[in-house]
């Protein structure tokens, strides 16, 4: 089984209301299907925009061979800029 990190869209659907899970799920699941773990959550339409990663659960995935969507990336690498946890 292949495993993706990638945003899962939850919230309303208006413009902006809409809130993202940072999840681990397997490649053949639709977007917004059952999820194997919750690594974090990236809400954009927050002044500033919310970003919470649980880096531990990343780095797990990760070691294991879970491929990140090129989003995720460069979240993630946004959060170990600005320490957040």
């Amino acid at each position: 089984m292949e495993v993706r990190i990638r945003l899962q869209r939850i919230g309303k659907s208006p413009k902006n209301c809409r809130n993202f899970r940072i999840v681990a799920i397997s490649k053949s699941t639709k977007r917004d299907g059952a999820t194997l773990d919750i690594l974090g959550h990236y809400e954009p339409y927050q002044k500033p925009a919310g970003l919470s990663i649980d880096q531990e659960k990343l780095n797990k995935w990760v070691k294991v061979g879970a491929q990140m969507s090129a989003t995720v990336k460069a979240l993630a690498k946004q959060a170990a800029k600005a320490k957040i946890k």
